[in-house]
Protein backbone atom coordinates (compact mmCIF):
# COMPACT_ATOMS: atom_id res chain seq x y z
CA UNK A 1 0.00 0.00 0.00
CA UNK A 2 0.88 3.46 -0.83
CA UNK A 3 2.57 5.31 2.48
CA UNK A 4 0.23 8.51 3.26
CA UNK A 5 1.26 12.21 3.31
CA UNK A 6 0.70 11.73 7.36
CA UNK A 7 2.48 8.33 7.68
CA UNK A 8 5.37 9.58 5.91
CA UNK A 9 5.70 12.26 8.17
CA UNK A 10 5.23 10.40 11.14
CA UNK A 11 8.33 7.74 9.61
CA UNK A 12 10.34 10.90 9.11
CA UNK A 13 9.87 12.05 12.44
CA UNK A 14 10.64 8.88 14.05
CA UNK A 15 13.62 8.40 12.17
CA UNK A 16 15.02 11.60 13.49
CA UNK A 17 14.47 10.74 17.06
CA UNK A 18 16.26 7.78 16.40
CA UNK A 19 19.06 9.12 14.57
CA UNK A 20 19.63 12.24 16.80
CA UNK A 21 19.38 10.37 20.20
CA UNK A 22 22.01 7.47 18.42
CA UNK A 23 24.36 10.38 17.59
CA UNK A 24 23.64 11.87 21.25
CA UNK A 25 24.43 8.71 22.59
CA UNK A 26 27.67 8.72 20.77
CA UNK A 27 28.38 12.16 21.70
CA UNK A 28 28.20 12.24 25.31
CA UNK A 29 27.18 8.20 26.62
CA UNK A 30 23.65 6.60 26.57
CA UNK A 31 23.18 7.59 30.52
CA UNK A 32 24.08 10.94 30.25
CA UNK A 33 21.43 11.93 27.37
CA UNK A 34 18.30 12.75 28.97
CA UNK A 35 15.04 12.67 26.63
CA UNK A 36 14.64 16.47 26.89
CA UNK A 37 18.39 16.64 25.33
CA UNK A 38 17.15 14.28 22.66
CA UNK A 39 13.80 16.59 21.25
CA UNK A 40 15.57 19.46 21.88
CA UNK A 41 18.67 18.45 19.41
CA UNK A 42 15.78 17.38 16.95
CA UNK A 43 13.83 20.49 17.32
CA UNK A 44 10.45 19.23 18.65
CA UNK A 45 8.74 19.14 21.99
CA UNK A 46 9.83 16.70 24.25
CA UNK A 47 5.70 16.08 24.81
CA UNK A 48 6.36 14.65 20.87
CA UNK A 49 8.96 12.49 21.75
CA UNK A 50 6.60 10.96 23.93
CA UNK A 51 4.00 10.45 21.46
CA UNK A 52 6.36 8.48 19.51
CA UNK A 53 8.25 6.41 22.58
CA UNK A 54 7.41 6.14 26.10
CA UNK A 55 10.86 6.10 28.02
CA UNK A 56 14.17 6.78 26.48
CA UNK A 57 14.81 3.01 26.05
CA UNK A 58 11.91 2.64 23.43
CA UNK A 59 13.68 4.94 20.91
CA UNK A 60 16.58 2.22 20.35
CA UNK A 61 13.68 -0.46 19.34
CA UNK A 62 11.61 1.76 17.36
CA UNK A 63 11.03 -0.59 14.70
CA UNK A 64 10.49 -3.62 16.47
CA UNK A 65 6.59 -3.87 15.90
CA UNK A 66 6.82 -3.09 13.04
CA UNK A 67 9.29 -5.67 11.76
CA UNK A 68 6.70 -8.16 14.00
CA UNK A 69 4.08 -7.04 11.24
CA UNK A 70 6.39 -7.18 8.48
CA UNK A 71 7.00 -10.67 9.36
CA UNK A 72 3.04 -11.73 9.97
CA UNK A 73 1.95 -9.73 6.81
CA UNK A 74 4.89 -12.90 5.27
CA UNK A 75 3.09 -15.71 7.24
CA UNK A 76 -0.84 -14.39 7.05
CA UNK A 77 0.09 -14.34 3.00
CA UNK A 78 1.79 -17.57 2.23
CA UNK A 79 1.35 -19.88 -0.73
CA UNK A 80 -0.27 -23.29 0.20
CA UNK A 81 3.07 -24.74 -1.06
CA UNK A 82 5.19 -23.00 0.96
CA UNK A 83 6.34 -25.24 4.42
CA UNK A 84 7.66 -23.35 7.36
CA UNK A 85 11.66 -22.57 6.24
CA UNK A 86 10.31 -21.43 3.46
CA UNK A 87 7.75 -18.73 4.98
CA UNK A 88 10.29 -17.78 7.59
CA UNK A 89 12.67 -17.38 5.20
CA UNK A 90 10.60 -15.25 3.11
CA UNK A 91 9.61 -13.34 6.06
CA UNK A 92 13.65 -12.58 7.20
CA UNK A 93 13.77 -11.14 3.65
CA UNK A 94 10.93 -8.76 3.98
CA UNK A 95 12.41 -7.67 7.47
CA UNK A 96 16.08 -7.12 6.25
CA UNK A 97 14.54 -5.53 2.83
CA UNK A 98 12.80 -2.69 5.27
CA UNK A 99 15.69 -2.65 7.76
CA UNK A 100 18.63 -1.91 5.12
CA UNK A 101 15.83 0.75 2.78
CA UNK A 102 13.56 2.65 5.22
CA UNK A 103 14.38 1.56 8.27
CA UNK A 104 15.45 4.78 11.38
CA UNK A 105 19.42 3.69 10.35
CA UNK A 106 19.10 2.48 6.55
CA UNK A 107 23.00 3.12 4.75
CA UNK A 108 24.53 4.72 8.37
CA UNK A 109 26.78 2.18 9.42
CA UNK A 110 27.90 4.45 12.13
CA UNK A 111 24.57 4.83 13.71
CA UNK A 112 24.08 1.09 13.84
CA UNK A 113 27.55 0.39 15.68
CA UNK A 114 26.26 3.04 18.06
CA UNK A 115 22.98 1.00 18.72
CA UNK A 116 25.05 -2.50 18.68
CA UNK A 117 27.58 -0.88 21.68
CA UNK A 118 24.65 0.57 23.51
CA UNK A 119 22.84 -2.29 23.74
CA UNK A 120 25.39 -4.44 24.32
CA UNK A 121 26.91 -2.89 26.85
CA UNK A 122 24.26 -0.95 28.87
CA UNK A 123 22.37 -3.25 31.39
CA UNK A 124 19.25 -1.94 31.51
CA UNK A 125 18.56 -1.57 27.70
CA UNK A 126 20.25 -5.39 27.65
CA UNK A 127 17.48 -6.45 29.94
CA UNK A 128 14.62 -4.29 27.22
CA UNK A 129 16.31 -5.72 24.23
CA UNK A 130 15.62 -9.37 26.48
CA UNK A 131 12.26 -8.93 27.19
CA UNK A 132 11.46 -7.50 23.73
CA UNK A 133 13.06 -10.78 21.95
CA UNK A 134 11.26 -12.82 24.31
CA UNK A 135 8.10 -10.81 23.28
CA UNK A 136 9.10 -11.17 19.62
CA UNK A 137 9.16 -15.00 19.83
CA UNK A 138 6.44 -15.62 21.63
CA UNK A 139 4.01 -13.44 19.13
CA UNK A 140 6.20 -15.38 15.96
CA UNK A 141 5.00 -18.86 17.70
CA UNK A 142 1.29 -17.02 17.93
CA UNK A 143 1.40 -16.44 14.49
CA UNK A 144 2.89 -19.83 12.80
CA UNK A 145 0.54 -22.03 15.02
CA UNK A 146 -2.45 -20.00 13.67
CA UNK A 147 -1.01 -20.44 10.04
CA UNK A 148 0.38 -24.26 10.08
CA UNK A 149 -2.39 -25.34 12.72
CA UNK A 150 -2.23 -29.43 11.21
CA UNK A 151 1.68 -29.37 11.43
CA UNK A 152 2.54 -27.27 14.92
CA UNK A 153 1.10 -27.41 18.29
CA UNK A 154 2.04 -24.54 21.30
CA UNK A 155 5.44 -26.62 22.36
CA UNK A 156 6.61 -27.07 18.86
CA UNK A 157 5.40 -23.65 17.43
CA UNK A 158 7.36 -21.65 20.33
CA UNK A 159 10.49 -23.99 19.61
CA UNK A 160 10.45 -23.23 15.98
CA UNK A 161 10.13 -19.73 16.97
CA UNK A 162 13.11 -19.41 19.15
CA UNK A 163 15.35 -21.78 16.73
CA UNK A 164 14.56 -19.05 14.14
CA UNK A 165 15.29 -16.23 16.24
CA UNK A 166 18.17 -17.86 18.43
CA UNK A 167 19.64 -18.35 14.42
CA UNK A 168 19.24 -14.73 13.31
CA UNK A 169 21.16 -13.70 16.69
CA UNK A 170 23.58 -16.11 17.30
CA UNK A 171 24.76 -15.69 13.15
CA UNK A 172 25.12 -11.77 13.72
CA UNK A 173 27.00 -11.72 16.69
CA UNK A 174 29.14 -13.88 14.83
CA UNK A 175 29.28 -12.00 12.30
CA UNK A 176 30.33 -8.68 14.08
CA UNK A 177 32.93 -11.00 16.20
CA UNK A 178 34.65 -11.37 13.20
CA UNK A 179 34.99 -8.23 12.02
CA UNK A 180 31.87 -7.99 9.21
CA UNK A 181 32.17 -4.01 8.66
CA UNK A 182 28.75 -3.52 6.32
CA UNK A 183 25.39 -4.10 6.81
CA UNK A 184 25.49 -6.07 3.82
CA UNK A 185 28.09 -8.82 5.39
CA UNK A 186 26.10 -8.84 8.35
CA UNK A 187 22.85 -9.63 7.29
CA UNK A 188 24.17 -12.48 4.75
CA UNK A 189 25.87 -14.38 7.67
CA UNK A 190 22.18 -13.86 9.51
CA UNK A 191 20.48 -15.32 6.15
CA UNK A 192 23.44 -17.88 5.97
CA UNK A 193 22.68 -18.73 10.19
CA UNK A 194 18.69 -18.59 9.32
CA UNK A 195 19.26 -21.20 6.18
CA UNK A 196 20.99 -23.59 8.37
CA UNK A 197 18.42 -23.89 10.89
CA UNK A 198 15.63 -23.98 8.45
CA UNK A 199 17.26 -27.15 7.09
CA UNK A 200 15.68 -29.16 10.01
CA UNK A 201 12.35 -27.44 9.38
CA UNK A 202 11.80 -28.80 5.70
CA UNK A 203 11.03 -32.33 7.12
CA UNK A 204 7.73 -30.63 8.92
Amino acid sequence: MEESRRERKKRQTRQLLVSTALRLFAEQGYEQTTVAQIAAAADVATKTFFNYFPTKEDVLFAQAAQYMELSADVVAAREPADGLAEVLLKAYEQVIAHYLTVGPMAGDRELTKVYEQVVMTVPAVQARALHLLFDLQRELARQLLTAFPDQLDPISAAVVAGIFMGAVQSAGNAARELGQSSDEEIMESMRRGVEIAMRGLRSF
